[in-house]
This record gives structure tokens, sequence and C-alpha cells, in this order.
């Protein structure tokens, strides 16, 4: 996806988040802001990828603050969250243990995200909220239809905290299909993204061929991802991409592989290309060929 007018503010937002995160200086505060005023003056252009660009920030970032995981806290209490919100998840779970409950559920773990939206947001109360909303785009049957047929499936994870809610999906998938699962993670700290570690720590392993990208970058960016990913971008029978980032990503790229897009709207620009309303839940099978 291209940069909007708006992705600029949001940038600057989560830039100066993410600098007060890193460092309690404010003289490294003042010198690495003035750098990524620089930066965005520089590279922030017309039809440029907006996560490219967001990724070559936060490195920009962890480089003249000389930390290199700003948001490892929020990432660790992302998964806080998630933990404490899992006796209601499987709560309504047990009442309808239907595919596509698994699935709304992995799509409402998709709204903690400490980058995209504002650091005090209540997250816990929109999850609870998000729990039982309809996705406005809805292609889980496509999704359950395509499931019964393929042998293997790639992953494509997104936060930390969300990820609690993806292994109930990933456990779901598993069981009822019997099908080879590859869970690709971020190489390293991003933002509040999941890490190896974050899955090892869920014994998702267990159910799952856990990968990292190759890269750490804002969703994924095909100049930066390992060879190994581009080659099971083209090779497995379907992608379930989690979140913003990686849809900003896969949508700049030619994949063989059909691609379902499971997330939660959280800017204007993004949910303005999907056509849907800022908030909205979003199940939608692309072909990205």
């Amino acid at each position: 996806m291209k940069v909007n007018y708006e992705c600029a503010s949001c940038m600057l937002r989560q830039s100066r988040e993410a600098i007060e995160h890193a460092t309690e200086s404010n003289k490294i505060r003042m010198k690495s802001t003035l750098k990524v005023l620089e930066f965005m003056d520089k590279n922030f252009k017309k039809d440029v990828n907006s996560n490219k660009l967001g990724t070559d920030l936060h490195h920009l970032i962890m480089k003249e603050t000389g930390n290199d995981d700003p948001y490892k806290m929020l990432r660790e209490e992302g998964n806080r969250i998630g933990l404490k919100l899992m006796p209601k998840a499987k709560e309504i779970i047990q009442e309808d243990p239907s595919f596509e409950n698994y699935v709304k559920i992995a799509v409402a773990g998709n709204i903690i995200d400490f980058g995209a939206l504002e650091e005090d947001t209540d997250m816990e109360k929109l999850i609870r909220d998000k729990i039982v909303e309809e996705p406005v785009i809805n292609d889980i049957a496509l999704l359950e239809k395509e499931l019964e047929n393929a042998n293997r499936i790639l992953y494509l994870a997104d936060n930390g905290g969300e990820i609690v809610f993806d292994k109930l999906l990933i456990q779901k998938i598993k069981e009822d299909y019997d099908l080879e699962i590859i869970l690709a993670l971020k190489e390293g700290p991003i933002l509040n993204d999941a890490l190896m570690k974050d899955a090892k720590d869920l014994d998702l392993d267990k159910y799952a061929t856990l990968i990292t990208t190759g890269a750490r970058s804002v969703g994924v960016v095909n100049a930066y991802i390992s060879d190994e990913l581009h080659m099971l971008l083209d090779e497995v029978d379907l992608i379930i991409s989690k979140g913003m980032g990686n849809y900003e990503g896969l949508t700049e790229m030619h994949i063989k592989s059909p691609v379902y897009f499971l997330l939660t709207a959280k800017c204007n620009t993004i949910a303005r290309e999907i056509g849907v309303e800022n908030g909205n839940k979003v199940v939608q099978k692309k072909r990205l060929s």
C-alpha cells in the first residue's frame, strides 16, 4: 500500500512514542526527533510503500537512541492482556465452538496494537467489545472450505498479545484439518510485534513449524524478507495474514498463493483502501498474483 497524506502525522506520532520509550534523555530525544524530521522530509513522498517507510523510520530511531527494542514493555503488556482475556474467549468458544468463532476471536485480538492506536487506549475493553462483533467483510466460509483441501499453509503473525488469540485458531486448524502450519514471526524486535520467544512461550511449536520472516520489518516488506519466506508465499496452499502491516506489504507484492487477510481496521487510510469503516473487523480473501 502507498502512503497517504494522513500517514505523515501518524508516523510522527508513532516516532515520538518510540523515542520516548527508547530513552529518558531529553538530549537524545531532541537529536532523534531532528533525525526523524530530516528523514521524513527526504523520504515521505507520493507512491512510497507505507510499511517500508515505517520500517526504515523505526530502524533509524533504534540507531539514534541506542535502543533496539523500544516497545519491549508494551509487547509484554500485550501478552499479559491477551492471557487475561483468554477465559472470556474460551467461554465464547464453549458456547459455540464453530470455526467462525475461532476466526472472529483471532481478528478481535488484532486490536492489541500499540503502534497504530494511541497508547492510552483501553485495549482490554476494546477486545471484549470486538470479540462478539461480526466482520464487515466476512470470507470465513471460503477460508473454511479451502482449508479442507489444503496440505500446507503459512500463517503470518502480527502483534504480541494478539498471538495468544492466534494460538486458539492455529490449534483449531491443526486439530480439524491435520495440515502443516508454518507460523512466521519477526526476526527481531520491531514495534510490539510477536517474536519467536512469544510463540515458544505459548507452546505454539507443538502445532506449527516456527520460522522468522528474515526481517525486522513492519509487516512484510518485499525487499527485506528472507528467500525462504518469498518461496513460501508462492508455494503454500493458502496464506493467513494477520494485521495491517502485513496487509500494507503483501498488497505491494505479486503472490501466487491466495491470501486471507484477518485484521481490524485501525486507520482511515487502510479502512478506505479495503472499503470499510475505521474500527471494522475484516476477513477478506485476495488474489495478489
